[in-house]
């Protein structure tokens, strides 16, 4: 499926940001702007990164299309991308939470909203229209660890594209640590979540086979 093309990208190829070039210089020269030709389709795609394990790593520092986010993720069979979070408006970062799969949580739902509180799985499937809001000071959460790496958040104008995602997505906001997006599969809905994870070790894991 992928072959080295022998004649030029397309112009939007050309076009990069600072924060764009520092993240490539992250990796060795011979991994960055690997460039591949589609053999069925003649489509054009170069990663910002392609390690030696074939993981396509992504840089997007601007909005994208969701025809050119599935294309690239159909072209890709492993790939990653990495946000500009610094350029989101309204994204903020919120409470910790407790793990989204404790076992004690299973009878429960996060809510999406802005403060961290649950409501009790049984009355989302009975059709409560208003289910009891419990917070995690309630006796029947209360006890339910909070880890240092799982992060409620809130983004008041999203680019809802990527919600459409199927590769990991990692948030860039700058500093010592990644943001993955995640999401808790729930009757009520979705409920968005991210793990912090460090930026040395992010880049260190892809590294190991040199």
């Amino acid at each position: 499926m992928l072959d080295e093309p022998s004649f030029s990208l397309p112009e939007k190829y050309h076009k990069e940001s600072l924060w764009h070039r520092n993240w490539k210089k992250a990796f060795p020269e011979n991994y960055r702007e690997k460039s591949f030709c589609c053999k069925i389709t003649g489509e054009l795609h170069r990663a910002d990164v392609f390690t030696p394990c074939s993981t396509a790593i992504e840089f997007q520092n601007s909005p994208i299309s969701l025809a050119e986010m599935q294309s690239r993720e159909a072209f890709y069979p492993n790939m990653i991308w990495i946000l500009n979070g610094k350029k989101f408006k309204g994204f903020r970062i919120l409470k910790n939470l407790p793990h989204p799969d404790d076992s004690k949580l299973l009878d429960y739902e996060f809510c999406n909203t802005d403060h961290l509180s649950m409501v009790r799985k049984a009355e989302i499937k009975n059709g409560v229209v208003k289910p009891k809001v419990l917070n995690f000071y309630h006796p029947e959460i209360k006890g339910v660890a909070i880890t240092s790496n799982f992060y409620h958040f809130c983004w008041k104008q999203p680019h809802a594209v990527w919600f459409a995602a199927k590769a990991p997505i990692l948030v860039d906001l700058g500093g010592h640590f990644l943001y993955r997006m995640l999401s808790r599969e729930q009757l009520s809905g979705n409920f968005p979540y991210l793990e912090m994870i460090s930026r040395k070790t992010f880049i260190e894991g892809y590294l190991c086979f040199e």
